[in-house]
């Protein structure tokens, strides 16, 4: 219990804080008390009476108080006469002090009171009290119960830190902290929605300063903890000028070691300096939602931003929908923990072995064995049921293990387990989060669970990627070349609004399939039929079988060999020298075949075909292919399926929803499921899984309406179908802002290819004629160049070609040509030769197209051709005829989309790519610039995040003459876990780079994941259709307390429709869920190269294809990299001249 002495006529003499059920009586002409649960609180006469909370009662004191607000059924009573009281929330009151200062907000039970005189109260952070000084004093924050007090008379109390005082000087003594001062008063400008007055300076034993009544409107606010700090924010003119949405505190985080005690930094004497300027300005008029958002503190990094906190939940709707979602309740017992274990596995020296296979990691399929072998050979002290391996470096287990260092064998070698005590896990902490009791999701627990609840399918079940497959494929799934379509599924742990779920779905993937090698190769290439064939047909062979994996069936093994390529010599004639591993016999030279009789009694049948070398070329080990079999646990690329096979596979992967429901079902019953035999394993820690979707109401908004251009020049509205929510450009309907192509040529690849022969005149007359009627002015091209597609196979030909296109058009028109049309016979992976000397050396756009195509020239393909080109002009191809909602006249907005595109696993060195676009058309917001950035190796972290947001700000500033003053950043590629890097490595980044004196944007972040398994079903009795477009959810399957919601914005012709998962982790705009909602769909109508709604936000959408096109350039780095005999570096791969786009295109959208 903490007591404080005041003098006359600011607060009580003497007053007392207590909580739960101590007094707290106030003083006359001051401020009160405090009632918590049922304590006692009364208002002497003058001032304001004090607060009651949770059924108890709040009355104010007599003269100027104000009778104020009650929600949800929480009483709040002021005063008479005028004064102020307040506003509550959620039965939290705010109430104002006298002479126009600012009272305070109460959030949840936090309490901020307002000096006398105009002085700012401060702020309370759950349970510490922060009392603004008199006359206009600033007073301060409190943290963790500690006080803070702003001194007299303009004085800045300074701060205090976990229970250990510091108080500000007296009268006019300026600004102290501890024991320094300037001769300067400090009082707080801050936003108002209706005026803002500062009362004169107080000093001892005198009376406050006068002034009218402020309200500051308070409505929901982006989050931040404030670590163990000794800055203040660092405010700027620009933070009365712009509208930011309000600020609510969390709890703030504790360090782990208690920070020095404050001294004045230059951040705050630079503050105190800038005061006088700001001191009687007045703030404009905010929006009644929004208020000012406390800056940003430039350099300080202590700050931790976590995610906002859900507003509201959205009502809009045209109409609403019962759905089912795959979503599977889980029970857990709180009171039980999961231990965890470290577990190190290593593989035992032996003579044989080597240094260089000691250092090979060990395969993530040979540790689960290990473990398992290790529970086998132990089974009292290592009961397989009772743990669960995540096949890395930790078991989980709900009994205790015996530490120490055990043998165990596999596959005939020795492996030692080293087992380690890590941690207890409690379950309640899981429970904690899902009532509300925690701030972030306890992801350790999480994780272990979902290790748990997948431990018996890992015994089971190949895993792959996220997914699990079974051993076997069905027989009707098989897609011929040695391949088949393995049904599995992917199993994720997720907490929700409705408790702990197991999300499953269904899953379709390509693998080798099990079988002997040389009935691989019969499937595989066309032509082989005797094993003898093998030799004729060598090249192709080597190109088919290199990388692949496979097990010997000439002894008995498990292990995986790697196939490096063919002997050169037939087996008969293949010799090697045959060492003594006891050293008793001297090297002798022994023919392969002699060997395999002898030391394994098998007699080689095609003795006149190569062997499969499962070594290198250095140390080659060879093995007749008739005892090599192909593992069945190598997933096959889906890009390198033949058509019909492809065909196959889409049929198998994109079920329509009435299927996919069918086989999850299967799926949630298969006999290793959590819920079946799997039950047995997860019942030893206490959990359960029900069998039942989940049942959820959705919402369907309504389509927007769109612009779009007509024949007579006029703007046209239209309005899409209801069902599907396409648009077409029939009956005169044009493209809103149609640009001219007055300079531009055609490449034709297609010489010489009897098959694949462009028509160029009809082609060229057919797209003129369909650009037109949709609004494009297309001259005749100024040249036509034919060529063959080896043109294709190098790029410095590349280069040079279309430097002399280039050269030759000036030179006939002497302007710069706009762009080629490339029409090529086939697909080629030339493709990104051309994109990259293109974009990055010529500056000249390029669009694409196959003759096969440009031969037929119907309507549909000519106008999405020319909506490409449109757009890569520089046209604008549809708008929305409603505003975005949210924004006003006077906005500057701006949406801004980032992605990065990592290279695949079996690349260990290439760079990942960053993309980051930004719309720089407003309010039509449907052109975008673009800039690519070379990344670290696999790194989700946009590094230089900060400077490509300042780069298309300035870009946005230049075509606007005005920088936005609101921003929007779309995220895509992070999970959950990321959600902290994008906060506070990303928009920190940005905030540094952006924010200047005159400058600060509110910044809105939001995370768009389409990687998750969620699906939506119809539970309309049938489970026939998809969910309609616009169909969106925020209750019940997403998150308990974040600002989260599924939409499906587009009408799913094909397979089951996915929705896109997006979580806004911060905002400083103030959206409603219903804005949010509704802005997010309607871009989804303005993407520039269809005329139907995308699945994925367009600024996220455009990085993506920014991203990919990025991937791209990256290859032909590595592929100059190469050339240059450079293959150990990565200098070139990160080599910035092979990212810069040309000048002219930077700010295009060339991308499309």
């Amino acid at each position: 219990m903490e007591r404080r002495d005041y003098n006359r006529g600011g607060y009580s003499r003497s007053r007392v804080d207590r909580y739960y059920d101590d007094p707290h009586d106030g003083g006359r002409g001051g401020y009160g008390a405090d009632r918590y649960y049922e304590g006692e609180h009364d208002g002497s006469r003058g001032g304001y009476g004090g607060d009651r909370y949770y059924g108890s009662a709040q009355e104010g004191g007599r003269d100027s108080g104000y009778g104020g607000d009650r929600y949800r059924g929480s009483p709040q009573e002021g005063g008479r006469d005028g004064g102020y009281g307040g506003d509550r929330y959620h039965g939290s009151p705010q109430e104002s002090g006298r002479g126009g200062g600012y009272g305070r907000d109460r959030y949840h039970g936090r309490a901020q009171d307002g000096g006398r005189g105009g002085g700012y109260g401060g702020e309370r952070y759950y349970g510490g009290v922060q009392d603004g000084g008199r006359g206009g004093g600033y007073g301060g924050d409190r943290y963790y119960r500690g006080a803070q007090d702003g001194g007299r008379g303009g004085g800045y109390g300074g701060d205090r830190y976990y229970g250990g005082v510091q108080d500000g000087g007296g009268a006019d003594a300026g600004y102290l902290s501890r024991r320094g001062s300037r001769d300067r008063s400090y009082s707080h400008p801050y936003n108002n929605r209706h005026q803002e007055q500062y009362g004169g300076s107080r000093r001892r034993e005198s009376s406050g300063g006068g002034g009218g009544g402020s309200q500051l409107y308070r409505n929901r606010t982006p989050t931040y903890h404030r670590q163990n700090t000794d800055r203040v924010h660092d405010l700027s003119d620009r933070d009365r000028e712009i509208r930011a949405s309000p600020v609510e505190y969390s709890q703030p985080v504790r360090s782990r070691s208690r920070s020095p005690a404050p001294t004045i930094t230059q951040t705050q004497l630079r503050l105190v300096d800038r005061i006088q300027e700001v001191h009687h300005r007045e703030v404009e008029e905010v929006h009644h939602r929004e208020v000012q958002c406390i800056p940003y503190p430039m350099d300080d990094e202590e700050y931790a931003y976590v995610p906002i906190k859900r507003p509201d939940h959205g009502k809009l709707a045209m109409k609403s929908v019962k759905l089912l979602v795959n979503h599977f309740p889980v029970k857990f017992d709180p009171s039980k923990a999961i231990l965890r274990y470290d577990v190190d596995i290593k593989p035992e020296m032996s003579s044989s072995s080597s240094s260089r296979s000691l250092k090979k990691p060990i395969p993530k399929s040979d540790l689960r064995l290990i473990q398992e072998q290790l529970c086998s050979d132990n089974p009292n002290q290592f009961p397989l049921l009772q743990t669960a391996y995540d096949g890395e470096k930790n078991i989980y287990s709900s009994v205790s293990l015996p530490e120490g260092t055990y043998n165990v064998q596999l596959h005939g070698r020795s492996y030692t387990c080293k087992i380690k005590y890590g941690t207890k896990l409690g379950l309640s902490k899981l429970q904690d989060f899902l009532k509300g009791n925690a701030i972030q999701i306890p992801r350790d627990v999480l994780q272990a669970l979902d290790v748990v609840m997948k431990a018996n399918l890992f015994r089971e079940k190949v895993p792959v990627g996220r997914g699990l497959y079974p051993r076997v494929h069905r027989k009707e799934d098989d897609l011929h070349g040695g391949v088949a379509a393995f049904r599995g599924s992917q199993q994720s742990l997720k907490v929700t609004s409705n408790g702990l779920v197991m999300c499953l779905d269904y899953s379709a993937v390509p693998f080798r399939k099990r079988m002997p090698v040389f009935d691989f190769l019969k499937e595989a290439i066309q032509g082989i039929r005797e094993v003898n064939d093998i030799e004729r047909f060598g090249n192709q062979v080597i190109r088919a079988l290199k990388g692949l994996k496979v097990g010997v069936t000439h002894r008995r093994t498990n292990q995986k060999y790697t196939v490096c390529g063919l002997s050169e010599k037939a087996t008969k004639d293949l010799s090697f020298v045959l060492e003594d591993l006891e050293g008793k016999k001297e090297p002798e030279v022994i023919m392969l075949t002699d060997y395999f009789r002898e030391k394994w009694g098998k007699e080689i049948k095609h003795k006149g075909v190569p062997c499969l070398n499962l070594g290198n070329s250095k140390k080659p080990n060879y093995v007749p292919i008739e005892f090599c079999i192909l593992s069945e646990d190598k997933r096959f690329p889906k890009e390198q399926l033949g058509k019909e096979a492809a065909r196959k596979l889409k049929e198998l992967s994109l079920l329509n929803p009435n299927c996919r429901e069918r086989e999850i079902h299967n799926l949630v019953h298969d006999e290793y499921a959590p819920g079946k035999n799997g039950a047995n394993a997860i019942k030893n820690f206490e959990v359960e899984v029900g069998m039942n979707m989940t049942e959820v109401d959705g919402r369907v908004m309504a389509p927007p309406q769109l612009k779009l251009g007509s024949l007579s020049g006029k703007t046209m509205a239209t309005t899409v179908d209801r069902m599907k929510c396409h648009w077409n450009l029939l009956q005169g309907k044009t493209l809103v802002v149609g640009k001219s192509a007055e300079r531009w040529a055609v490449m034709d690849f297609t010489r010489d290819d009897r098959r694949n022969t462009l028509n160029v005149n009809y082609f060229i007359g057919k797209l003129m004629k369909r650009c037109e009627s949709i609004g494009i002015q297309m001259e005749e091209p100024i040249m036509v160049h034919q060529t063959t597609m080896r043109e294709f196979s190098d790029v410095n030909t590349l280069n040079r070609l279309l430097k002399e296109i280039v050269d030759e058009c000036r030179r006939r028109d002497n302007r710069r040509l706009q762009m080629i049309v490339c029409v090529m016979a086939e697909k080629h992976d030339g493709y990104k030769y051309l994109k990259w000397v293109s974009e990055t050396q010529i500056g000249v756009i390029t669009q694409c197209c196959l003759s096969f195509n440009a031969n037929k020239a119907n309507d549909q393909f000519l106008a999405n051709l020319g909506m490409k080109i449109n757009a890569k002009l520089g046209g604008s191809n549809v708008e929305l005829i409603e505003r975005f909602p949210r924004f006003n006249g006077s906005d500057h907005f701006m949406f801004i989309g980032a992605d990065v595109n990592h290279p695949t696993a079996a690349n260990q060195s290439s760079p990942s790519v960053a993309a980051v676009v930004g719309s720089v058309n407003w309010p039509a917001a449907t052109r975008y610039a673009a800039r690519v950035s070379p990344q670290h190796h696999r790194k989700e972290e946009i590094v230089n995040f900060g400077s490509l947001c300042l780069d298309l700000v300035n870009t946005y500033e230049h075509r606007n003459g005005i920088r936005p003053n609101r921003i929007v950043v779309f995220r895509d590629g992070v999970s959950d876990g990321q959600f902290d890097m994008v906060l506070n490595k990303e928009m920190v980044d940005m905030k540094k780079s952006l924010y200047t004196e005159n400058y600060r944007p509110a910044i809105t972040f939001v995370v768009a994941q389409k990687r998750h398994t969620t699906r939506l079903f119809l539970n309309n009795g049938n489970g026939i259709g998809n969910v309609p477009p616009g169909t969106v959810v925020d209750t019940t399957i997403v998150q308990p307390f974040e600002f989260d919601f599924y939409l499906c914005s587009h009408f799913g012709g094909m397979g089951t429709s996915k929705p896109t998962h997006y979580s806004v982790i911060w905002d400083e705009n103030g959206f409603t869920s219903d804005e949010m909602q509704k802005l997010i769909y309607h871009l989804c109508f303005i993407f520039a190269r269809c005329t139907k709604p995308v699945s994925l936000v367009p600024p996220v959408y455009y990085a993506d294809l920014v991203a990919y096109r990025g991937r791209m350039f990256q290859e032909v780095a590595a592929e100059s990299e190469s050339e240059s005999g450079m293959g150990g570096s990565e200098s070139s791969s990160f080599d910035r001249f092979f990212y810069n786009l040309e000048d002219h295109l930077r700010d295009s959208m060339f991308f499309i």
